[in-house]
């Protein structure tokens, strides 16, 4: 029984417990109601009708009220911390799991407003020096895009552990420092783990250092004892992919001393996709389709791979496979905060009510950005449009949409408008990367742009991944 089919049977065992305690009157039991709300966030659940009976229950009970924001804090951060400004409200103290937990929703939000005011409460409720509560603070401040402020916390701390440690590691690999990651590494005083290796290898992964990649996983079972596990190899298959050894990714994948898993196939595709390898990529996307016939990657990517190398028709017959099997594209969507509202961007921004606005400053940027060199990538649009109409589908890019709205309002801006953030729900398109390039220098701004794998600093038209992504 694989993973995946495991996981929805106990989903599917949890919801007939569930019904049975509605039935019985049980689900009325805090006691009752915690355990079933933890157990829906740990299995990636629906915890909706859970939030339902939590606005229903009048309980006082801290435990309670933190177990809901534990469910709702990685997918909807905005409601969790919600529930926790509601939680003060009502007179409840939080506790030191509480603070945890709504940092780690605070870790969902586009700048690190929401963790500095969680910080400055941790600080007054005296758990200013709890490491659990530092290692929170230095992953919710990267994940927000503040590198500084995670260095901060992770330098002014006592005593760490080894989460404090591959906590930095790991924040370092997600802005592109994978020069200070290994810098860092050298200076533990604990004994490395797996998350260890995973976060240098993503390190060296996002940053291009093949070398430095090699080395660190040969070292890890020889000098430290540790056996390579599947997220390791999966990073040493990017590694290599990325960098054009595809062969020598194919070969490790042969090698491995256990079943390759859908991450594994999805970096060797990503290589693929970026060098143009068709053969090879269809049979990671063969081995995709079997592990999750409903995750869209493996369609988009052959597709994407067809289109670059002009073979429109065989994209299309993926385009009409996807269609017919009923797989569905995540839409891009992109957020940006303007004074204290979220914006939130569709492709084309239909439904922003100044999208007219938008889309005349978006039109005289992209006419002033082409004369210092912008040329719109359209390889990847669909190939039975006109040109123009291509050009009018990459210009209508959520994240371009979100970088005009906040120039029109860098007043409002974080910062007073030097840093302009974006939070992408999905991979940077090569287009939009190279458009923010120039943008970021033509603007004299910062851009910073985090998308589903990595934080992208753009400045003076550069950005941190070295265009390796």
């Amino acid at each position: 029984m694989t993973l995946h089919l495991l996981a929805s049977l106990v989903r599917v065992i949890t919801c007939v417990v569930y019904c049975l305690s509605v039935k019985t009157g049980f689900i009325s039991e805090v006691e009752v109601a915690t355990a079933f709300m933890k157990a829906y966030s740990e299995l990636g659940g629906d915890v909706s009708e859970f939030y339902h009976l939590f606005l229903e229950t009048s309980c006082q009970d801290i435990i309670f009220w933190t177990s809901m924001i534990t469910a709702l804090a990685e997918p909807d951060p905005a409601k969790a911390f919600f529930l926790y400004r509601q939680l003060l409200q009502e007179g409840l103290t939080p506790d030191l799991y509480t603070f945890s937990i709504v940092l780690k929703a605070c870790a969902g939000f586009v700048t690190e407003q929401h963790a500095l005011a969680i910080h400055s409460q941790v600080i007054k409720a005296g758990f200013e020096d709890e490491t659990v509560l530092r290692n929170a603070l230095i992953h919710a401040y990267a994940r927000c895009g503040s590198i500084a402020l995670s260095k901060k916390v992770f330098e002014e701390m006592g005593c760490r552990d080894l989460v404090s440690w591959n906590s930095m590691l790991k924040a370092y690999g997600l802005h592109g420092k994978a020069k200070e990651a290994l810098q860092l590494f050298p200076q533990m005083d604990l004994k490395p783990d797996t998350a260890t290796f995973v976060a240098l290898l993503s390190a060296c992964s996002h940053s291009g250092m093949v070398e430095e990649g090699l080395r660190i996983f040969d070292s890890m079972f020889k000098d430290h004892g540790i056996i390579p596990q599947l997220d390791h190899y999966a990073c040493m298959v990017d590694i290599l992919g990325r960098a054009g050894r595809i062969v020598e990714a194919e070969e490790l994948i042969r090698r491995m001393p256990m079943e390759p898993d859908s991450v594994v196939w999805s970096a060797l595709l990503g290589s693929c996709r970026k060098h143009g390898e068709t053969q090879l990529a269809k049979t990671a996307v063969s081995k995709l389709k079997q592990m999750e016939p409903e995750n869209s990657l493996g369609y988009v990517q052959m597709s994407n791979i067809y289109s670059s190398g002009g073979r429109f028709n065989e994209a299309g017959t993926i385009r009409k496979e996807m269609d017919g099997s009923g797989v569905r594209k995540e839409p891009g969507q992109s957020w940006i905060k303007v004074g204290n509202q979220v914006h939130e961007f569709a492709s084309g921004g239909r439904h922003h009510p100044q999208r007219e606005a938008i889309c005349t400053k978006l039109q005289g940027l992209i006419g002033q950005l082409k004369e210092i060199g912008y040329v719109p990538e359209i390889r990847l649009a669909l190939h039975d449009i006109e040109e123009e109409h291509k050009q009018e589908q990459l210009f209508h890019h959520s994240e371009k949409m979100a970088l005009v709205f906040a120039v029109m309002n860098e007043g409002k801006l974080h910062g007073g408008g030097n840093v302009i953030r974006i939070m992408k729900n999905i991979r940077i398109c090569i287009d939009c990367h190279n458009f923010m390039k120039l943008a970021s220098g033509f603007l004299q701004k910062e851009i910073i742009v985090r998308d589903s794998n990595r934080f992208h600093h753009f400045k003076d038209n550069i950005c941190s991944c070295n265009d390796y992504w």
